[in-house]
């Protein structure tokens, strides 16, 4: 057996696996989209697919890791490697052995945890948060998913801390994914982004979003493409764009008030994306709802899109 180990970040829109040496340093990458159609068991074996691919690009067999680490969304088990409630992904509602059915694939054991969990902890150990006995981890993406490290650790509550994309920023108002209103993700999530452009292009509102879609040959309006809009001068991206930001600044403002913590760390597809650029407009937003005089340290992730992957492996050596 060799002494590296697996991870697998599992999104909305990708699959991003690592290979960790344990140094924390990547031998192997690799990249799948994540199915839209099908159910947990297609993403299942696009996970495997990718983590293999990455462990030959390390030299290695998959079997041959010391375990492999899962980051997955949704309400994921780490006693029992079962994952329910994953709303962004395909047909997944019902509980599904992930853990058990990557174990069969892979050859080698297999720990899930929370994905945004594990990434907060990646940029906490080896990343922006380095250094920082309290953070905030807010991973913008296909949805808005939060971590929390207090005092040192991880903080899970129940098992469901740092949800901070389904904090409320405003009561009554717009429909998120999570079937609820005003939640912090249905106004800066990608999915609730990406359906509200649909319903407003519908409406008559001009836009080139889905024409850059197409052009690229993306499934979804990836980050990339949010970009090139706005590149484009989009009217209706930048406003959707600026909707999210103080979307996120308000919901991080209130829980700013709550924890105190020393450091917010900004990553996601999204965050990464437009983390830097739009960072003074998320800190005035911010700012309009922190009661102390003191704002903590805002940091944009720093491991990027393996952050994610990086965190998960270090399950494995729990």
């Amino acid at each position: 057996m060799s002494d590296l180990r697996g991870g697998i970040d599992l999104g909305g829109t990708k699959i991003q696996t690592a290979v960790i040496d344990t140094e924390g340093e990547v031998k192997g990458e690799a990249r799948r989209p994540t199915p839209t159609e099908g159910g947990p068991q297609d993403v299942a074996a696009a996970m495997a697919e990718a983590l293999v691919e990455a462990a030959t690009g390390a030299g290695v067999e998959s079997a041959e890791l010391q375990g492999v680490g899962v980051g997955s969304p949704g309400d994921a088990d780490e006693k029992t490697g079962i994952v329910s409630n994953a709303g962004n992904l395909p047909g997944w509602a019902d509980g599904f052995p992930l853990g058990e059915t990557l174990e069969k694939a892979l050859g080698t054991k297999v720990r899930i945890g929370n994905d945004v969990t594990v990434a907060t902890d990646a940029e906490y150990q080896l990343g922006a948060g380095k250094g920082f006995d309290s953070l905030i981890g807010v991973f913008w993406g296909t949805g808005v998913g939060g971590g929390l490290i207090l005092g040192g650790k991880p903080w899970l509550g129940r098992g469901a801390a740092g949800e901070i994309g389904h904090m409320v920023v405003k009561r009554g108002g717009a429909r998120c994914p999570c079937g609820r209103r005003g939640c912090m993700e249905a106004y800066a999530g990608r999915a609730a982004m990406e359906a509200e452009a649909r319903r407003r292009q519908e409406d008559g509102e001009k836009t080139d979003l889905f024409k850059l879609m197409e052009k690229h040959d993306k499934p979804r309006l990836t980050s990339g493409v949010w970009e090139r809009a706005l590149e484009h001068g989009d009217k209706l991206a930048a406003e959707l764009i600026d909707r999210a930001i103080e979307a996120i600044g308000t919901a991080v403002g209130s829980a700013i008030n709550l924890l105190d913590p020393e450091a917010i760390i900004i990553g996601g597809g999204l965050g990464l994306r437009f983390g830097e650029p739009y960072m003074e407009p998320l800190l005035d937003e911010m700012r309009k709802h922190v009661f102390f005089e003191t704002m903590p340290v805002v940091r944009v992730a720093t491991l990027g899109d393996l952050g994610g992957a990086i965190g998960a492996s270090l399950l494995v050596s729990r």
